[in-house]
């Protein structure tokens, strides 16, 4: 064990670290410059119990109704060997071929071990890149593996890798509905992250083998109901961008040790729990701790970290907190009370404040000619 992980575990404390999955990693993308997070997620700290402790617990998760809505729908897409499926994937791809060979990669002989069904995966997607003729085309519950931060992450998507004339596809299947043609797009924004890590992972996995991972196409298949039907469309997304952001990302993971030298020794998140499991540390004490790192609060982190809400009460009065456009509108304006006193003329504005002030008292005028 190197300095690095001694010291993430010192931070961790003695429970073993939470696990990612495609889910965490593509929320990495969406607040790259917080330094909190990346220091948290590198030592594989439990952001939800630490966030209950001091009393900030995040009010989401996915509803049963929604995790059953998505197993109903995801085995009716795969019904029949994927016979809905490859109806999509003629229609989208423009196949040419009449029947497709299925493989189901999450049964390896009996034994669900991660790394014997990550090995099954190596093996038979292997072959499959050699374009070995009876080696496959549709292959599902593929378990990858991905390095993050200096841990190997297993990756057990529910979705399926698609191999056709030498190119790997990867299939995502969401509950989630498309209206007139149109998706929500939060949830299609959310979908590419999260097919992104699979196109990493996959790429990773052919490059470790010896192939070449621009064999894993940048285009998913997105696969969600129709309208207010069960009917699914299948629909190609890009999602190069994604792959830009997230690649950058894991990529300050790895260099986490320069995270590390801005934090204190002695800095900690363990929560001290007792036999029952019940945390004992004092909160006064772990709020300081949370606070010597410091946080790049957005609202978007509402939705994709289980800090966000002491972070957010954390930054009450700050601009940053009103979001990424108030915040670059108004530069160096850091403070919300600044900003009232700039636009009222009660406070002259240093040359770097000049613009924002400007575009304060405007939007002053503006809101008092509407108001009158």
């Amino acid at each position: 064990m190197n300095s690095t992980e001694d010291r993430l575990a010192e931070i961790r404390g003695p429970v073993p670290p939470v696990a990612h999955n495609a889910r965490t990693i593509a929320a990495l993308t969406t607040n790259p410059g917080c330094a909190r997070r990346a220091v948290m997620d590198a030592a594989g700290v439990d952001k939800r119990a630490v966030a209950s402790r001091v009393g900030f617990a995040p009010p989401y998760g996915q509803s049963p109704f929604a995790i059953t809505r998505t197993r109903s729908f995801i085995a009716q897409v795969k019904a029949n060997g994927c016979a809905e499926l490859l109806r999509m994937l003629r229609e989208t791809l423009r196949l040419d071929i009449k029947e497709v060979a299925y493989r189901d990669l999450e049964d390896a002989g009996g034994n669900d071990s991660q790394e014997v069904r990550h090995q099954l995966a190596r093996q038979v997607l292997g072959t499959a890149a050699k374009q070995v003729d009876d080696a496959g085309t549709l292959f599902d519950h593929p378990l990858l593996k991905l390095p993050v931060g200096g841990r190997q992450v297993f990756l057990e998507p529910d979705l399926i890798a698609f191999q056709y004339q030498g190119v790997f596809h990867i299939i995502a299947i969401k509950s989630f509905a498309v209206i007139d043609g149109q998706a929500d797009g939060g949830k299609v924004a959310s979908a590419a992250v999260q097919s992104a890590v699979y196109v990493v992972a996959l790429r990773h996995l052919l490059q470790e083998l010896g192939h070449d991972p621009a064999a894993v196409s940048d285009r998913v298949v997105l696969v969600c109901p129709k309208d207010f039907s069960n009917h699914a469309v299948a629909t190609l997304l890009d999602v190069r961008r994604q792959l830009t952001v997230l690649k950058r990302q894991l990529g300050n993971m790895e260099r986490i040790d320069q995270r590390l030298s801005h934090v204190d020794d002695g800095v900690t998140f363990d929560l001290a729990p007792d036999r029952d499991g019940r945390p004992t540390r004092a909160i006064g004490e772990l709020c300081d701790a949370i606070e010597h790192i410091p946080a790049r609060y957005s609202p978007e982190c509402l939705s994709t970290c289980e800090m966000s809400y002491f972070c957010r009460n954390e930054a009450r009065g700050r601009t940053h907190a009103l979001g990424k456009s108030v915040s670059e509108e108004l530069g160096s304006v850091d403070t919300v009370e600044t900003a009232l006193r700039l636009a009222a003329g009660e406070l002259e504005p240093s040359p770097e404040q000049q613009e924002a002030a400007a575009v304060l008292r405007a939007a002053l005028r503006l809101r008092e000619e509407c108001l009158a």
